[in-house]
């Protein structure tokens, strides 16, 4: 049975929330996109701060004593969850509004939100993921990111209608439900806003994607960062599989197929040059390949063709296998071990503090 959520009062307020980590380059632009937007009511924004050690907690405190909209709380573990948790806590208002210091929210976004939550009667809404870069690699990944080649199709990279969704991209939420589903899981690092919406969902609300709204974000600044952080993305959904196992959808089991296949066509084609397997065996084995050599000139062709520049044709065809490559690596190591201490340390660098 679908649960209608509450609708508070339309003057009821707006809380911001956001997790910050070593966001120095990124932090002032999202900070006043969401200080642009128009709602009514009170708002206020609250700003977790982790450890960060490139003068972002400097930054976000110059920004709170210029603007008293803004509030800060202190998030020494750095994980997301926790902070999101401790925000959501300290906040004042009722409708909860999730935002990543990598984004920018487009104008009108919180309006057209709060519009869609009461239209619905969601939980929580969600829309669209733009990715953008500052640089040929990020414009690389920037694409990947839009393209259902690069994160397989769900719903917030676009091209799907409106209506009931899985998850939602950052979102915006009831806050009295989020207190009856029990908050963020803390214990999951990554993958966190997943399994909220899906105790949502369970609980009877709607998760609802509307595709009018719609978020700047801001991928990876290089390779290793990129790297890294598909390695943990993948690992923790690694263990959401073990922890919920059918719930998850089947578009998440593409990428360690993928690894399995380039594993066992790397294998085969050692076999095959030092001539341990040859003849009519060999030449029936090598069907392995197939599946690798199609992915290859799938990359290939994506890259030649959404690039617009040498520059993005040539990092898009790194960047995808990447992508695939290192989620797909993370996934099997957490589906057969656990994600267990698994950090994303893609925002951090040799003077960040772990948790």
């Amino acid at each position: 049975m679908t649960v209608d959520a509450p609708v508070p009062a339309p003057d009821a307020g707006v809380t911001f929330v956001m997790p910050v980590l070593n966001e120095r380059d990124y932090l002032e632009r999202a900070v006043e996109t969401v200080l642009q937007q128009d709602v009514d009511g009170p708002a206020e924004l609250i700003l977790a701060l982790g450890p960060s050690s490139d003068g972002t907690t400097e930054l976000a405190q110059r920004l709170a004593s210029a603007d008293e909209r803004i509030r800060l709380v202190d998030n020494p573990r750095a994980d997301i969850p926790v902070a999101l948790n401790l925000a959501i806590r300290a906040a004042r208002h009722p409708t909860i509004v999730r935002v990543d210091a990598h984004s920018e929210l487009a104008p009108g976004y919180t309006r057209r939100a709060l519009s869609t939550l009461d239209r619905v009667r969601a939980a929580n809404v969600g829309g669209v993921m733009r990715a953008d870069g500052r640089t040929p690699f990020q414009r690389a990944v920037a694409i990947a990111y839009n393209s259902p080649a690069g994160l397989g199709g769900g719903a917030y990279h676009g091209g799907a209608p409106e209506g009931p969704a899985e998850s939602a991209y950052l979102g915006v939420m009831r806050r009295s439900v989020l207190e009856e589903v029990g908050l963020f899981d803390e214990s999951i690092r990554r993958g966190e806003d997943w399994e909220l919406n899906l105790r949502i969902r369970q609980a009877g609300y709607r998760v609802w994607f509307d595709p009018e709204l719609a978020v700047t974000y801001w991928p990876r600044e290089s390779w290793a960062r990129l790297a890294r952080q598909f390695v943990a993305t993948g690992t923790w959904r690694g263990e959401l599989v073990r922890r919920f196992g059918r719930q998850n959808s089947l578009r998440f089991f593409a990428p360690p197929a993928l690894v399995v296949a380039f594993t066992m066509s790397i294998v085969l084609g050692i076999l095959q040059v030092t001539g341990t397997v040859s003849g009519l065996f060999a030449a029936v084995l090598s069907v392995i390949h197939l599946p690798v050599a199609l992915y290859v000139l799938g990359v290939l062709a994506f890259s030649a063709i959404a690039g617009r520049t040498l520059a993005q044709r040539a990092w898009l065809a790194a960047v995808l296998p990447t992508m695939h490559l290192a989620w797909g690596a993370g996934f099997l190591i957490g589906v057969l071990r656990g994600a267990h201490d698994t950090v994303d340390t893609s925002r951090l660098d040799r003077n960040t503090p772990l948790p």
